[in-house]
């Protein structure tokens, strides 16, 4: 993955976001967390949706297909990390310049299947 000398990695080309249910999404971050050297980027809590939005390199939505999830071009649109969240009713559950840029994307592809297994196997012993 190249990054840039921003600490903004949607200044440029823009950026793209995956967005997940917010436990799967919760679980990702942990499993990104705890991984030896797996590095998580920026991640936008929606509290109205129940959603978590990773930030991700542009060019990711053309070939997302991770089931239940979606990856949303940003194309430089606007969407600016800043401490304040972008959008109103949401929040950064990791803010840009406490995380890496981006989270790579092949990364976060074996996170979120590795946490919808785990939540899938949590929910069969209920």
């Amino acid at each position: 993955m190249e990054t840039s000398q921003s600490n903004d990695p949607c200044d440029d080309a823009g950026c793209d976001l995956v967005t997940v249910p917010a436990r799967q999404g919760l679980e990702a971050v942990d499993i990104l967390r705890r991984g030896a050297g797996e590095a998580v980027g920026p991640v936008l809590h929606d509290d109205g949706g129940g959603t978590l939005a990773f930030v991700v390199p542009a060019g990711t939505a053309a070939c997302w297909d991770v089931p239940g999830s979606t990856c949303t071009e940003t194309e430089g649109r606007g969407l600016r990390l800043n401490p304040e969240p972008p959008v109103e009713g949401s929040d950064w559950l990791l803010p840009p310049g406490e995380a890496e840029l981006a989270t790579d994307p092949a990364v976060l592809r074996r996170a979120l299947g590795e946490a919808a297994r785990m939540i899938a196997a949590a929910d069969s012993c209920r």
